[in-house]
């Protein structure tokens, strides 16, 4: 392992919270989560599958579709799934109905090479269900639903409710874009007027903030998140930030200049003050933003390429390690291979301790 290092790395990408849908209405899950395979690994044990099915007249499934791997997520482990496309990387149908009575759940995703051999299982973080955003001023004595400073968001832009006008703001060669394909997230900081010091807290509307794009480190300007209204921009509005609110942001130091999306282009749009409340200024579609915070977790292991009899699934997820005697020192990867040989030494916490978390 350390002479060819093999790992194998599962990414999942997925919103806080999820709308639950009511009756025949279907709300898909937005942003749509995400599944990112990397690492050598999976090259390394393709080949070795490869070698062990020629053997087998023709795979389980379709090798040219599927690029060596079969991904189904879904809700939980009994209902029904969706296969992911791992061209796009998400999975755009995924919705939880009203006869769920879950407050929380998490994402179940079950990958398996294109000769039906099982990789494992993996779960997302706890995702939190709303019927609606709230509407209600946002109080910090109940933060589930409040925007932390240093937490990841993504922004959506959707005109007139329509789930196929849906476009997220992204980062496509190391320029802004609003992409109807793709999210990503972004590490929402908050700042200090004039100055850009990092600090703690909720996001309240009138603060200044940075939006970093988490993969690749690109950056806007300074900007103020103001709340809308009715395609306004209230300007003296003071309280934090909800789940899934109509936002916009004005660049600091401008007059009315407001972060805003143009077919795929993002561009600034100047807001038209409203003759009759100096407090408020319009703006146009492109103008006005949903957020919501995202999770990202993250599985990486290897096989090392071993013959394995009985596969670890679900994947276990190690939150706490000690160190013992002195046993673990300064090298990583004897960590790793310490795991795997006192696996039945790391505590296992139950479904109902993770759930308290």
């Amino acid at each position: 392992y350390l002479q060819l290092p093999a790992d194998q790395t599962v990414l999942i990408l997925h919103a806080k919270v999820a709308q639950k849908s009511y009756g025949n209405e279907k709300r898909f899950f937005c942003p749509p989560p995400c599944v990112y395979l990397t690492g050598p690994g999976w090259k390394l044990k393709q080949e070795q599958v490869k070698g062990k099915s020629r053997t087998i007249a023709a795979p389980l499934f379709p090798i040219s579709r599927t690029r060596h791997r079969v991904g189904k997520i879904g809700v939980n482990s009994y209902l029904e799934t969706q296969k992911l496309n791992f061209e796009e990387h998400c999975a755009k149908a995924l919705y939880i109905s009203d006869a769920d009575k879950r407050k929380h759940f998490r994402l179940v995703l079950k990958l398996f090479f294109s000769n039906g051999q099982e990789i494992g299982t993996f779960h997302s973080k706890l995702i939190k269900v709303i019927s609606k955003p709230s509407q209600k001023k946002q109080s910090l004595k109940n933060t589930d639903l409040c925007i932390s400073s240093g937490s990841k968001v993504s922004l959506f832009n959707r005109l007139r409710s329509q789930t196929v006008s849906t476009r997220y703001l992204s980062v496509e060669g190391g320029a802004f874009i609003a992409s109807a394909r793709q999210w990503a997230a972004f590490t929402l900081h908050l700042g200090e007027e004039g100055e850009f010091p990092l600090r703690e807290g909720y996001v309240r509307y009138g603060s200044v903030v940075q939006l970093i794009c988490t993969a690749t480190g690109v950056m806007l300007p300074p900007l103020i998140i103001r709340k809308v209204t009715k395609q306004y921009a209230l300007l003296d509005v003071d309280e934090p930030i909800s789940q899934l609110h109509k936002c916009a942001f004005q660049f600091q130091g401008s007059d009315g200049m407001y972060l805003c999306l143009s077919m795929e282009k993002v561009i600034q749009f100047q807001a038209s003050p409203c003759p009759k409340e100096a407090n408020r200024e319009l703006l146009n579609d492109g103008s006005c933003w949903t957020i919501i915070g995202t999770e990202t977790v993250e599985y990486t292991f290897s096989d090392s390429l071993a013959c394995i009899q009985d596969l670890v699934s679900p994947v276990p997820l190690i939150t706490t390690l000690q160190v013992w005697g002195g046993l673990l020192v300064c090298r990583p990867r004897r960590l790793c291979i310490w795991q795997r040989l006192a696996m039945a030494e790391i505590p296992h916490h139950s479904p109902s301790f993770a759930d308290k978390e």
